[in-house]
């Protein structure tokens, strides 16, 4: 199982990083949803989950999560955004456009790990 944590927060690309390499998931980073996109082409295939911040430079993760739900390559890879942006019309923007789960920070390793194990469920992994 394979994850791409996209966040420009070293520490939290860190924090969850080690979260899911605990899980014995293999992981993949990116600082932001510019050189997410950069990396899809090579990874695509190989992804389990995107886990994704909201508020990045260059590229909302909004921005990103609807550009990755139009392609017909990148469509099928769940994504669960992991955020500080908690306001309900967020998380219902993220959902209506293709989010299969969302994570507000700060969060505890347990709600990580939880929601990260609901996504793959979800999706068939498990």
């Amino acid at each position: 199982m394979k994850i791409l944590i996209v966040d420009d927060s070293l520490v939290t690309r860190k924090v969850i990083k080690a979260v899911a390499e605990a899980q014995e998931f293999e992981t993949e980073e990116a600082q932001d949803g510019i050189e997410a996109l950069g990396k899809m082409p090579d990874i695509y295939q190989e992804l389990d989950l995107i886990l994704l911040d909201w508020n990045m430079p260059e590229k909302s993760g909004y921005d990103i999560l609807v550009e990755l739900k139009s392609s017909d390559q990148y469509k099928h890879i769940p994504v669960m955004m992991v955020t500080a942006e908690g306001q309900k019309s967020s998380i219902v923007a993220a959902v209506r456009a293709g989010a299969v789960n969302y994570l507000t920070k700060p969060f505890t390793v347990t709600e990580l790990e939880s929601k990260i194990f609901e996504c793959i469920q979800r999706e068939g992994g498990f």
